[in-house]
């Protein structure tokens, strides 16, 4: 784990604007965004079993049964405090031993609650390396998977492939949806089960690692229904639409509600103009599936450099991909092996995932 000096400064200037001398982060999330590291070891927990907290040096709490781990194999070059495991929780811990005032992500007796999305964004040089990263294995497993799926494969049987080839790469599936011809007409979401995939599916990720998230959606068309590929036409230009808008609102200072205004006006355009009540429709991503998802009044800045993963459906189909916007437009969860489809809006050339393999 090496510091990111544009954290620090950013934590520096939120020290100096409020009267707080400490801030604690534990929610995973918010840990990995500060540490590049984990601090989950129950998936199901909110709050991870360590906590790093600046206040002016950046160090990590955590229980006495945690700290070898951490100081061996997760954090290399950040003190690691500990407390017994059996006397306090970590809460507890962090209220005893903090400076004050402080801030913390989550309930500590005493602290009040950091405004912590915002510290979050834009993403920084070395967010943009691992996402990267992520993004390009992520769609390399993903579009792997899709090549095998046959017709009596179940949901589950799909599922399972992609879980196994991710977690082999150090990649958690907090998002996994497989949907096929029986019920990806049906539904928006569609967790696996034990349903045959039939003529067509829907294969849905986000994929998590080191805080970092990446979401995609790829369309396996085997001997598909004849409505799907207008379909999927239509949800490739409601997301190529949002994805431009996005990259023009950089430049705009625009907000959340203004890319939502060009998705309504673009499902519209395709003759599907009620789809964009029936599912959200995506948003800013990083060190959450969603860092904010777009709405009517959503006021988020829509700014850069920052990941966005833009996720329009129309009754059976689904466009999606996570896009880096920076000084151009880049697509993260794309490896130049599955078919695509190029999209102008507005003089731009968007590049969308057609239906494959």
């Amino acid at each position: 784990m090496h510091t990111d000096p544009e954290k620090i400064a950013r934590l520096d200037e939120y020290l100096a604007g409020t009267d707080c001398e400490a801030i604690w982060f534990a929610r995973p999330s918010n840990f990995a965004w500060l540490t590049g590291a984990s601090n989950v070891v129950d998936r199901e927990a909110r709050v991870g079993v360590a906590a790093a907290g600046y206040d002016g040096t950046l160090h990590v709490l955590t229980s006495n049964n945690e700290a070898p781990r951490f100081r061996n194999e997760v954090l290399d070059d950040v003190p690691v405090g500990t407390f017994p495991w059996y006397e306090r929780s970590l809460g507890e811990a962090i209220a005893e031993r903090s400076s004050t005032p402080f801030e913390a992500d989550f309930e500590v007796p005493g602290a009040e609650r950091v405004a912590a999305t915002r510290l979050r964004t834009p993403l920084t040089d070395p967010d943009i390396e691992r996402y990267r990263e992520l993004g390009a294995e992520t769609a390399t497993v993903l579009e792997d998977v899709c090549r095998t799926v046959g017709r009596s494969d179940s949901e589950r049987e799909v599922a399972a492939r992609l879980e196994e080839g991710l977690f082999a790469r150090g990649i958690d599936t907090p998002v996994l949806l497989v949907g096929g011809e029986e019920r990806a007409p049906n539904y928006r979401h569609f967790p696996p089960t034990e349903a045959e995939i039939g003529g067509y599916a829907l294969v849905s990720i986000t994929a998590q690692r080191d805080g970092l998230h990446a979401s995609a959606t790829r369309t396996i068309a085997l001997d598909p229904p004849n409505w799907l590929a207008a379909r999927h036409e239509a949800a490739m230009q409601v997301e190529a639409t949002a994805i431009a808008a996005t990259k023009r609102f950089t430049e705009e200072d625009g907000t959340a509600s203004d890319v939502f205004r060009a998705i309504q006006d673009a499902y519209a355009a395709v003759d599907h103009p009620e789809e964009w009540a029936r599912h959200h429709q995506g948003g800013a991503t990083g060190f959450a599936g969603r860092e904010w998802k777009a709405r009517p009044d959503e006021e988020a800045a829509i700014e850069a450099p920052m990941a966005y993963a833009w996720n329009p459906t129309v009754q059976g189909a689904k466009s999606e991909d996570t896009v880096l916007i920076d000084e151009g437009l880049e697509t993260l969860t794309a490896t130049g092996d599955w078919p695509t489809c190029e999209i102008e809006v507005d003089g731009e050339t968007i590049v969308r995932h057609d239906l494959g393999p």
